[in-house]
């Protein structure tokens, strides 16, 4: 079903779609606060029952999404030829796994880590929004 969307040309996904929109992806961007700035990191990913699951390593970026007062999560595809394309943006709250069995089920997702080194740490975004654009064929 299409939906208008407020901005001229672009039509808003409903929340089914940008969810199998999100199962399709591994690969998003987090965004967070750092010292009151905003910063955007590459994450690997994994949907589990609605929420966004991202395997990471110790660090700023660890550090920010769960000390920060919130996060975002994004993913897109665009077609410069075509001029088409979609976004998908998941806002909320990242906290950070810490029981046993949450690990061990997140390790279960399959996320594997495009960037070398040691990603055993794992948060979890629980949405408060899900929304998603499109820009429809011409």
């Amino acid at each position: 079903m299409e939906h208008t969307d407020l901005y001229a040309g672009l039509e808003a996904l409903t929340t089914a779609e940008c969810w199998d929109e999100l199962r399709r992806g591994q690969v998003g961007r987090l965004a967070v606060s750092i010292a009151g700035q905003p910063d955007i990191f590459p994450v690997n990913y994994a949907v589990d029952d609605e929420t966004i699951v991202i395997r990471t390593a110790p660090g700023t970026k660890l550090a920010a999404a769960i000390l920060g007062r919130g996060v975002a999560f994004e993913i897109d595809e665009l077609d410069p030829e075509a001029r088409l394309g979609w976004s998908v943006v998941v806002k909320g709250e990242a906290t950070e796994l810490r029981d046993l069995d949450e690990i061990v089920a997140a390790g279960d997702l399959g996320i594997e880590t495009w960037a070398e080194g040691d990603r055993q740490r794992f948060l979890r975004i629980v949405p408060s929004s899900v929304t998603g654009r499109r820009i429809p064929p011409h």
